[in-house]
């Protein structure tokens, strides 16, 4: 758990705002909203029996463990500096076509931080058995994947880098995530190192 706790969390910039904007949004909109429905509650006598006072503070429970989620992650983040990428292989912000030999079919996937996976948007976690297995691999590579389903053969067709949610080819790119960091100023971005457990 400590280990996990000092983990470097990279982020894009786009991720690091929408959870500066969430953090802001519950701090100062949703603490204030259930503080005051407790106190409505409190104020309506016997306690012991008041389920409005229960599910407020059931509510504020839930609230500031996410609000404590939040700080911890954005203390430990690091938005991405492109510069420091190797463009010609796949790392997180990349954008990697990919073929799965085994049903011939054709997929996009953007690596991200788990923090900013969304499968229904083709953005899967460097953590993630694809992610992983993708992480560090070049064009014409094939690679295998252990998935709950057994193992999977992909071969990456090509790789871009995520820019405002455009296709980059390896020619085309240019620096587009200015180098912040929050909560790691000075650290090295040691792309490829990320947790060995794989998660979906």
């Amino acid at each position: 758990m400590a280990e996990e706790q000092q983990q470097t969390v990279y982020l894009t910039e786009e991720g690091l705002q929408e959870l500066e904007e969430e953090l802001h949004h519950l701090k100062h909109t949703e603490r204030p909203r259930v503080s005051e429905e407790i106190a409505e509650a409190r104020a309506k006598g016997d306690l012991s029996e008041n389920a409005e006072y229960d599910a407020a503070k059931e509510e504020q429970g839930k609230l500031e463990a996410r609000i404590n989620k939040l700080e911890d992650t954005l203390a430990r983040a690091r938005v991405v500096d492109e510069s420091e990428v190797d463009r010609s292989k796949a790392y997180i912000l990349s954008n990697v076509r990919v073929k799965n030999l085994s049903s011939d079919t054709e997929h996009t996937y953007t690596l991200v931080s788990e923090q900013e996976a969304d499968l229904s948007e083709g953005k899967i976690s460097v953590n993630s058995p694809v992610g992983e297995g993708l992480l560090g691999s070049a064009e014409g590579d094939e690679v295998e994947v252990d998935v709950p389903a057994g193992t999977v053969t992909f071969k990456v067709l090509e790789i871009g880098f995520a820019v405002a949610a455009q296709w980059l080819p390896i020619e085309n790119r240019k620096p587009a995530i200015a180098n912040r960091s929050v909560g790691a100023r000075g650290a090295s971005c040691a792309m490829g190192r990320w947790p060995s457990s794989p998660r979906w």
